[in-house]
């Protein structure tokens, strides 16, 4: 099973009639809005949404309708790139929010229509679709989409207009397809994704993929206030309420606060989950037909433990569906990392390099549960094919009722990483053995790179000890030594093991009895080098 790296997703609410006085009202907001037209305004609030989502739960779920879905299926990638929206008709493009907002049409890959709102003063309106919002060609499928039509797919949160044009430049925040969505974090490039929720990803049952469904969006009147956006979730399982909490500050910072209200049980709940791609790295795989060095928007999973545990787990692209689950009780955090920043070690001119980390961090407890990593294999780097999130012990059944907040920083590094220990950065692996030796054969090499400032307080001509295990075969020939011209030090060791199944490694170094590192953990897959 394979994940694409755009999902699709819809869903068209009943559409309320205007009378001409409303009419007329939204005609005389529209100009305040930047040429939009507007609905008439609704009181709404959270509270509101809540009550909505959990109204939903209750009812049968209806599919949500895929408007005219042979003219947007003929909407595909080129076509779809053509459909710009026009920036004097973004909503606070003038006056209002200094983030302006604009609008994505509907195309072969996000099908279902979204409905969205501007919200304000406690009052709803509805941003209503129209066609001149949009640089649509004469010969351009969505040219001949019927009148009325709602046609938008997502939106997007451009910078602030105080900084000059914001035009030209990448929108910071994007909803787009199913429950996805990114942003540019800190280094100004988007990479990986987040999803409002995960349900039955590499499960007995096939995966679903909910939508938003409908957003209302609150303006921030300078740029150290939020964007808030609300969204409402709709699936075959569930129904859920929103809040994103969003501030542009150096990187992207979100607040989330969801209500979720289950139709019927789900074998595996995702809670805060991230989608990434990892092709290939610097360890060896089966990649030897594309010429870059490595390809990938994350390197890793980084997890701290409920315990005070900081573990690493760098990505594989597997020889088969693999889930990794790592048991904890109330985790402080966890997250899907680029951690790799040099240019060199990719020679691609799409910013691999700037692709942005994304931690999680729980803003009350989760209790009992397990982060989980699934690794699908890929040949390409168009699609996603990592997936991390948090599951609870609990099991999810129907008529539950559950909430979750939680803090995701879209930033260069993971947050809150103590100075005391080094990070891993790379991992290596080759032939075993010692040079000038008989090589044994099947010997194998792990190395592990480790940087930071604690590895400067090593005394000259001291050796960290490495501790390194592995949960089958046999370990040898751990050591440290520094990497001349660099502040790096690297752990090794050989392995011996015979099979094709999986082996866990697992390893840091420690001086004196006290940990120097941060815990790297591996899983090997013999049959990768054949």
């Amino acid at each position: 099973m394979r994940s694409a790296r755009h999902d699709r997703r819809s869903f068209m609410l009943s559409a309320a009639s205007l009378a001409t006085t409303l009419g007329l009202l939204s005609q005389a907001r529209a100009e305040e809005a930047g040429g939009l037209r507007l609905g008439p305004p609704q009181p709404f609030s959270f509270e509101a949404l809540v009550t909505l989502a959990r109204a939903r739960a209750a009812a049968p779920y209806e599919a949500p309708p895929r408007p005219a879905p042979e003219l947007v299926q003929a909407i595909d990638y080129d076509a779809h790139g053509k459909l710009r929206f026009r920036p004097e008709h973004a909503l606070w493009g003038r006056e209002g929010s200094v983030y302006p907002v604009t609008f994505m049409h509907l195309g072969r890959y996000f099908t279902k229509s979204v409905r969205m709102h501007a919200l304000e003063g406690g009052e709803a309106r509805e941003v209503l679709y129209s066609p001149d919002y949009f640089t649509i060609d004469g010969d351009s499928p969505a040219a001949r989409l019927p009148a009325g039509t709602p046609a938008f797919a997502g939106f997007w949160l451009r910078e602030s207009r105080r900084l000059g044009e914001w035009s030209g430049r990448e929108p910071w925040v994007t909803f787009l397809g199913a429950s996805y969505f990114r942003t540019v974090g800190e280094l100004g490039q988007v990479g990986l994704s987040a999803r409002g929720i995960a349900l039955d990803v590499a499960a007995a049952e096939p995966e679903e993929f909910p939508d938003f469904t409908a957003f209302w969006i609150s303006p921030a009147a300078r740029e150290s206030d939020p964007v808030t956006v609300l969204a409402l979730l709709e699936g075959p399982s569930l129904a859920g309420a929103y809040r994103f909490v969003i501030r542009r500050d150096g990187g992207v910072v979100m607040d989330v606060d969801k209500h979720l209200f289950l139709r019927r049980d789900i074998e595996q709940l995702g809670i805060a989950p991230l989608t990434s791609m990892f092709w290939y790295g610097e360890y060896p795989g089966s990649h030897a037909h594309d010429w870059r060095p490595e390809v990938h928007d994350s390197d890793g999973l980084a997890i701290w433990t409920g315990a005070g545990e900081h573990i690493w787990r760098p990505a594989n692209n597997p020889p088969r569906i693999t889930t990794s689950s790592f048991l904890d009780d109330a985790p402080r955090g966890f997250g899907l990392s680029q951690r790799d920043r040099n240019y060199d070690h990719y020679l691609d001119g799409v910013d691999y390099h700037r692709r942005p980390s994304c931690w999680i961090e729980p803003l009350e407890s989760w209790g009992r549960g397990m982060v989980q990593l699934v690794e699908i294999p890929t040949d390409d780097e168009i699609y996603d094919n990592i997936v991390a999130f948090w599951r609870p012990e609990a099991p999810a059944r129907a008529g539950d009722a559950l909430r979750f907040r939680y803090r995701m920083h879209w930033l260069a590094e993971e947050p809150y990483f103590p100075a005391d220990l080094a990070r891993a950065v790379a991992t290596r692996l080759g032939r075993g053995g010692e040079p000038g030796k008989v090589r044994q054969e099947g010997l194998l090499k792990f190395v592990v790179e480790f940087d930071g400032p604690i590895l400067k307080s090593i005394p000259w001509g001291v050796r960290p000890t490495v501790v390194a295990t592995a949960s089958r075969g046999r370990v040898s020939l751990q050591r440290a030594e520094p990497i001349w011209h660099t502040p790096r030090w690297r752990a090794e060791f050989d392995l011996a093991a015979e099979g094709s199944e999986p082996i866990d490694l697992r390893l840091f170094m420690e001086l004196d009895g006290k940990p120097l590192t941060e815990t790297w953990l591996y899983q090997w897959h013999p049959e990768v080098l054949g």
